[in-house]
């Protein structure tokens, strides 16, 4: 697949869930929402939802935002897994 292909998989602007997880330390969820903040105007009220592991060791922090580009996105991926607190993101 091309790059021009993968691209157009997206209509934009459009409605885009971005998912962090990481050890469940104080205030991860602030520390997402400010980095995504970075890059995003205006979340909605009810974007940030949370959900813990069984064992209550990690969480997943899901934000949901109205994305107005590839470069947007890209720019947002970057600076999650620059975050130490953060394992993962999809």
């Amino acid at each position: 697949m091309t790059k021009q292909e993968v691209e157009s998989l997206f209509e934009f602007p459009c409605q885009f869930p971005i998912k962090a997880m990481g050890r469940n330390v104080p205030d991860l969820d602030a520390i997402i929402v400010a980095l995504i903040r970075c890059h995003v105007d205006d979340l909605s009220e009810g974007a940030v939802t949370t959900r813990l592991s069984k064992g209550g060791k990690f969480i997943a922090i899901t934000v949901e935002i109205e994305a107005q580009s590839k470069a947007q996105l890209d720019a947002i991926y970057t600076d999650l897994n620059a975050c130490p607190h953060i394992t993962m993101t999809l």
